[in-house]
């Protein structure tokens, strides 16, 4: 096949993620921002700039930064010797412990509320400290969230080093906190700040956590967004925040693209047996910290497990089983299997959605062009399917509902709508688990199938796919948890008598007087167990030295 039929096929492969980018997320985007910025039909940056300076906005503009700065702090500092705990140490348990530490990352946002809110409640185990509802908390929740980000990015890279300069350093009389210093953590920056900047991320768009745990007490810029919007039908101002939003989270993309973290990592040691060592006695900080982590990970979901069984103080399946008993409440207008139904369904959709379009994007971005041009085109095609991580879920679904309906695209009564919102969640995901795998791929592998007479999906098959195939899974696996405890767009888009368990769980929490927090306890059970087996088995699928995305 000639060049100019390969680059026609190309053309023809991107313009199918792209026509859905466009239509299921720019132009929701875009719908959501004309709105607050051309109330009346006419520009108005005057009363969106007026917007931002309401004493509410900026609080809620102060407490994302300063809460997203806390906890990023925090889980660089929990998350970096922890890292080296579980890479560079050997001890039983090793793996097992790794995959507890991982987890949280994937837990649905509600479910990480619920348990801390649970886990510091009056009756909870650390109710005596007082911190229920507290910003301290919520910067808790958040480090929980992220720490495995850390982790999972920090601990391959540190694998993958080559220890000679470490012991080379020692040798020449150096001290070990001097060889940390000077040699270790320099090597390392990379990692740390790309992590650094992913868990700031995470923790500026937390919408599940804050609103569970913070209510309209503490608002985030995520939080306030739906609040302006869904309460006090403020769109100019949800807009301008929006627009702040994305100007923040565009630079942080680029600040952890510019560290090189996953392009330039070291290469990983086929023996690990040289690298990993016994724990010694100059470990112990090391591994009172990894401790920490531990208790942190672990304190908060076995409570909120032993809280759902436990009914006016004697051990019950209770709650479990009033989830079953719908009725005409708003929390239970479908019984549990339902709505665990209704997330298993969406979520399937969604991911299948999200797989297909994802690897058509990483195997189009990974493609060796020649030319300067080309490769600034494939660079910026790569950085339009990252834009949904700079925008908020929030408003994506609220934009989704208010601009796709009329023709020729109304979807506003579509089933597909709520997949689709989280396939575009997803998405980023998707691409950048499978790119690093496609990239590492050499190219003289792809003109030796073709000069044999392979067609272009026979290539992609026989050479990319062999290559892929595990990223693959794991971004399957990725992409079908995250749409799991998708709650954002979800909260905006799915019908009342077809909740997702997300919704419902929030729904429960909301209810006047706590009635529905024993049964959000147990739908949180249910949430959170389902997405650990999920995660079990991506874990299963993991190729040495992969990092976080």
């Amino acid at each position: 096949m000639s060049g100019r039929r390969y680059l026609a096929l190309g053309v023809v492969a991107g313009a199918v993620p792209l026509a859905v980018l466009l239509v299921f997320f720019a132009l929701p985007v875009a719908g959501m921002l004309q709105r607050g910025f051309f109330p009346d039909g006419r520009l108005d940056l005057d009363g969106a700039a007026a917007a931002l300076w309401r004493p509410r906005v900026g609080q809620a503009v102060w407490f994302t930064a300063w809460s997203a700065s806390a906890a990023t702090a925090l889980t660089v500092a929990l998350g970096v010797p922890t890292a080296f705990v579980l890479h560079r140490l050997r001890f039983p348990g090793q793996r097992l412990l790794r995959g507890l530490v991982v987890a949280p990352f994937v837990l649905p946002t509600v479910v990480v509320g619920v348990a801390f809110r649970t886990l510091l409640s009056v009756s909870g185990p650390l109710g005596g400290l007082g911190l229920d509802g507290t910003p301290a908390a919520i910067v808790a929740a958040l480090v929980f969230f992220n720490v495995s980000v850390v982790v999972r990015t920090v601990g391959p890279w540190w694998e993958g080093m080559d220890p000679r300069r470490e012991e080379a350093a020692a040798a020449l009389g150096a001290s070990p906190v001097r060889v940390l210093t000077t040699v270790t953590l320099p090597a390392l920056r990379p990692a740390i700040v790309s992590a650094a900047s992913v868990v700031f991320l995470f923790s500026a768009t937390a919408f599940g956590v804050v609103l569970t745990m913070g209510g309209v007490r503490y608002s985030t810029v995520e939080t306030e967004i739906y609040l302006l919007t869904t309460q006090f039908l403020d769109l100019q101002a949800a807009a301008a925040l929006c627009v702040l939003q994305i100007v923040v989270v565009v630079g942080l993309l680029a600040v952890a693209g510019r560290t090189g973290a996953g392009r330039d990592r070291p290469v990983d040691r086929a023996d690990r047996r040289t690298t990993n060592r016994r724990p010694a006695l100059r470990d112990l900080p090391a591994l009172g910290v990894t401790g920490v982590v531990v208790l942190l990970v672990t304190l908060p979901l076995a409570t909120l497990v032993v809280r759902s069984l436990r009914v006016d103080g004697t051990w019950s399946l209770a709650f479990y089983r009033r989830l079953q008993q719908a009725d005409s409440t708003e929390a239970y207008v479908v019984p549990l299997s339902t709505a665990l139904s209704n997330s298993l369904r969406v979520a399937f959709d969604a991911t299948l959605l999200a797989v297909t379009l994802g690897t058509v994007v990483a195997v189009l971005v990974t493609r060796r062009v020649a030319g300067p041009v080309a490769r600034r085109t494939l660079s910026a095609f790569d950085g339009v399917f990252m834009l949904p991580l700079g925008v908020s879920a929030v408003t994506v679904g609220f934009g989704l509902l208010v601009t796709l309906d009329r023709p020729p695209f109304d979807f506003r009564g579509s089933p597909w709508l709520v997949p689709v919102a989280q396939a575009m969640v997803a998405l980023p995901l998707v691409v950048r688990t499978v790119v690093p795998a496609l990239r590492g791929v050499d190219d003289r592998q792809r003109e030796a199938a073709a000069s044999l007479g392979a067609s272009p999906l026979r290539v992609l098959a026989s050479v990319d796919l062999a290559v892929a195939w595990r990223p693959l899974l794991a971004a399957t696996g990725f992409a079908f948890a995250v749409s799991l405890g998708e709650f954002g767009a979800t909260s905006f888009l799915a019908r009342p008598d077809t909740p997702t368990l997300p919704v419902m769980v929030y729904q429960l929490i909301s209810q006047p007087g706590g009635e529905g927090f024993g049964g959000a306890l147990a739908a949180s059970v249910v949430l959170g167990l389902v997405t650990s087996v999920v995660m079990a088995g991506v874990e299963r699928t993991r190729v040495p030295g992969a990092g976080a995305f």
